[in-house]
């Protein structure tokens, strides 16, 4: 599975340049497998032309599991997967999807990968998910007070307190959003999540660094405005495949091999219809992170301010888990597991796991839903079942 994620646009020279070493060599073990799969027969010409077809057919992405839309706002609705008759009295589940130019469903992405499916199953049954809506001139100007408002609404619809899960971008907004309001947060789970943005050996430090000389945002601030305000999902797709060439050509080639195979065009038409379907970002919200997140860190240094109030990972005392991937290239491990260094949570209340993959087998990938998630969220239920009062004493 391919690792892009949520890097600003472009890769910086040297991250360009190993970038296409990488995707020589990707090239190469395609054309070997080509070779190989050709000693029973050469690709058909037709074959040719339904792998050009199937390469440029693209579908709106689709929510794998049934359930319910119960509200719907300027920048995002909420989606409601709650199981009827489920126990009475347990903290809500509410997921924050990654947002980077793609649809939301990544957290419902087929009925075998889906952590609304792992949420469900490990008895959470009270289940919510934000869907982020695609920018549009009307919402170009919403900025992060909108994002934690569509939040905190989302938390009171749930019922005032819920176990809040962040994945990638969605991560780092969990952790603002826990550390303006902590009493809202029974615990907080990070997947992929950038805390730290100057931790570990990212990509995005490279591009950061090459594009903004000096801290100046220029090249940024041309990008949004040539969006017309919004910063266009299509920029930010070219981005991930620039900095991850071999990922997509391994994908197309693979496809040519086994262009015949119905349900290996199945799982490639799956996975492109979310990766290639895009959507815009608000360029006011995208401007917002590259300055105070990813340029100056300041969620880590403590100056990061919204709507006048200081954001102080010191108020969380939560328990807190932490998911990184032991080959996420965008999101290295330091970056996530810095959040225990900064926060309040005892040590006991802290859990660190890694995954053997990369960025977005966090979220979707069978090793981490099947072998990550579970013992995470068996841990978030315990926490997250009602009270028994004792029993009062006959007088």
């Amino acid at each position: 599975m391919t690792s892009q994620s949520c890097p600003p646009v472009a890769p910086a020279e040297g991250g360009l340049y190993g970038a296409w070493l990488e995707a020589c060599g990707a090239a190469a073990q395609g054309a070997a497998d080509l070779f190989s799969a050709s000693l029973g027969r050469w690709p058909r010409p037709f074959d040719v032309g339904r792998w050009l077809d199937v390469m440029a057919e693209r579908r709106p992405p689709r929510w794998a599991t049934p359930h319910e839309i119960v509200f719907e706002g300027p920048v995002a609705r909420l989606r409601d997967y709650s199981v009827a008759g489920g126990r009475r009295g347990l903290v809500p589940t509410l997921v924050l999807p990654p947002q980077a130019g793609h649809d939301s469903c990544i957290v419902d992405f087929s009925p075998e990968q889906s952590q609304m499916g792992a949420i469900r199953e490990a008895g959470l049954t009270r289940a919510f998910t934000m869907d982020w809506v695609g920018a549009t001139p009307e919402t170009a100007d919403a900025t992060i007070d909108d994002y934690l408002e569509a939040i905190d609404r989302a938390v009171e619809h749930c019922g005032g307190r819920v176990n809040l899960i962040g994945d990638c971008q969605g991560g780092w907004l969990a952790t603002i959003y826990a550390a303006l309001a902590p009493e809202r947060i029974n615990t907080l789970t990070i997947a992929g999540a950038p805390i730290d943005f100057a931790a570990g050996e990212p990509v995005i430090g490279s591009v950061l660094s090459a594009l903004t000389p000096g801290g100046d945002m220029a090249f940024y601030e041309w990008l949004v405005a040539s969006g017309n305000g919004v910063l266009r999902g299509r920029h930010m797709l070219n981005g991930f495949i620039t900095i991850g060439p071999g990922a997509e050509i391994s994908r197309q080639l693979e496809l040519l091999v086994h262009v015949d195979d119905a349900a290996h065009v199945d799982r490639y038409r799956e996975f492109e219809d979310w990766f290639k379907h895009t959507q815009d970002i608000p360029g006011a919200f995208y401007l917002w992170i590259v300055r105070h997140l990813f340029r100056d860190n300041e969620l880590i240094a403590g100056k990061l301010e919204v709507g006048g109030d200081r954001v102080d990972l010191g108020r969380l005392t939560m328990p807190l888990n932490l998911l990184a991937g032991a080959t996420d290239h965008i999101t290295p491990p330091d970056q996530v597991y810095a959040l225990a260094d900064y926060a309040s949570t005892a040590s006991e209340d802290v859990v660190r796991r890694l995954s053997s993959g990369g960025h977005l087998g966090l979220f979707m990938g069978h090793e981490a839903l099947a072998e990550q998630w579970p013992p995470l969220l068996a841990a978030v239920l315990e926490r997250s079942l009602p009270r028994r009062r004792p029993a009062s004493r006959a007088r």
